[in-house]
């Protein structure tokens, strides 16, 4: 009996302990919390030293991070949103949702002169439009792609965040000519899908002969499959950068678990998982360098972006283009 009892003590207390643990919950995209991606890693390498649990929550694509913060509000049960970009950070600066981050600098090799005082970067990389190697005449810019018969697999701007970068490549690189070029490019679109999985994966299957994705995208299958049949095309007009963020939010109950998070993304433990399971580049070049087969990627001439008050300012501008070139 006396046994049974000391048994059932260590087990309350045992209970007791578990509880006690803090739980750092996580809102990020699908594909980063897939068995492929990142985020079982990085679960398992931050709960070492944490003393908490740290639950990531797929909340779908990039830009539907925000969508559900937003209408969420201070009852949200995110302590981080991570995933967001540079296009989205103006917006979600002015919502008041977000609190600032750790004040530590790191020697980041992000290639913008990184100063927000909310957002923490932690990979970046180019958007580009992906094929097979065995493409016959690969355009050499969007006006090529235009006028080609090449049908392209495209992310929806409203929930995606490459979906939005390329509305701003095209603003970028074309200006007042932006709708043109999307009224051209209309019949190349098979379909706008939520998110960048739907979209790479109905590439995969031989839906579309082209998909927006990134310069990155090939070192996937060189790497982890051993396939060099896939590359990015090189536009001549250049390529929009895309930086990924992380933010803390206000209402966190945990806010030094929510710093301590922020900064652990800038440690090797993190950052060394991100090019084989990301498949971008590190915010913070790794200790062992980049990967065999990342210097076979294409390199953009010219790098295109606008700050992030600029694209705040733009979106809806070329939203609305984009929105009357597709229902044409």
């Amino acid at each position: 009996m006396r046994l049974s009892i000391l048994a059932a003590g260590l087990l309350a207390a045992g209970g007791a302990t578990a509880q006690q643990r803090p739980t750092l919950t996580v809102y990020t995209y699908d594909s980063f919390v897939a068995d492929w991606g990142p985020g079982p890693v990085i679960e398992a390498a931050f709960e070492e030293s944490c003393g908490c649990d740290l639950a990531f929550v797929a909340a779908g694509d990039g830009a539907a991070l925000l969508g559900r913060l937003k209408l969420e509000g201070a009852r949200t049960e995110a302590d981080i949103v991570l995933g967001l970009d540079t296009n989205l950070i103006a917006e979600a600066t002015s919502t008041g949702l977000f609190a600032p981050r750790p004040d530590t600098s790191y020697d980041m090799t992000v290639p913008v002169d990184w100063d927000d005082p909310i957002f923490l970067p932690y990979d970046w990389g180019y958007f580009a439009f992906v094929h097979n190697t065995d493409l016959a005449d690969v355009p050499a810019d969007f006006r090529d792609l235009a006028a080609s018969d090449l049908s392209i697999v495209i992310q929806d701007p409203r929930s995606s965040t490459p979906g939005l970068g390329l509305l701003m490549w095209v603003k970028a690189a074309y200006g007042d000519e932006a709708p043109a070029i999307w009224e051209a490019l209309a019949d190349n679109v098979v379909t706008v899908t939520p998110g960048w999985s739907e979209a790479y994966g109905l590439f995969l299957e031989g839906e579309a002969e082209m998909v927006l994705s990134y310069t990155t995208s090939p070192a996937y299958h060189l790497i982890a499959e051993e396939d060099p049949t896939k590359t990015a095309a090189r536009f001549a007009e250049g390529h929009y950068l895309q930086v990924e963020v992380a933010g803390k939010v206000a209402a966190t109950d945990v806010p030094d678990l929510a710093d301590s998070f922020l900064e652990f993304m800038m440690t090797d433990a993190f950052q060394s998982v991100i090019p084989t399971t990301n498949w971008m580049y590190p915010a913070v070049t790794p200790e062992a360098g980049l990967p065999e087969g990342f210097e076979t990627l294409i390199q953009p001439e010219t790098a295109l972006l606008f700050s992030a008050d600029e694209a705040a300012a733009l979106r809806d501008e070329a939203l609305d283009e984009w929105l009357s070139a597709l229902s044409r």
